[in-house]
């Protein structure tokens, strides 16, 4: 395994300057708490009230076989591209609905639970 990661870093590191290479071998060396990532350059974020919250999130998707009434799909696709999608908000509806008359919605930890 050392051998591989040896030939790998050699192989990235073809055709750099030595002095940066150098430099880069010394900061893969660093513990991670010694590596500072804060950009000088971006400015501090203050102001979160346009932030939307699970912008980026992409749920995981399963191909999966379903069946599903013959006058509820022509419903959906009457509607034109993307009707899969639309298809998939209604069981997401139902589904949040009860998970948080349940308790609340993406709040599964124990502290939030024994706070309730």
């Amino acid at each position: 395994m050392k051998k591989a990661y040896s030939e790998a870093l050699a192989a990235a590191f073809d055709g750099v300057d030595p002095a940066q290479a150098a430099r880069l071998k010394r900061a893969a060396a660093l513990p991670a708490s010694n590596i500072d990532t804060r950009d000088p350059d971006a400015p501090e974020v203050t102001d979160w009230s346009g932030a939307v919250r699970g912008r980026f999130y992409r749920p995981v998707k399963v191909l999966k076989s379903l069946r599903i009434d013959a006058d509820v799909l022509a419903y959906f696709q009457q509607q034109g591209p993307g009707y899969q999608t639309r298809i998939n908000r209604v069981p997401r509806a139902s589904m949040v609905r009860d998970l948080r008359r349940r308790g609340g919605y993406g709040r599964t930890d124990a502290k939030h639970r024994a706070s309730r």
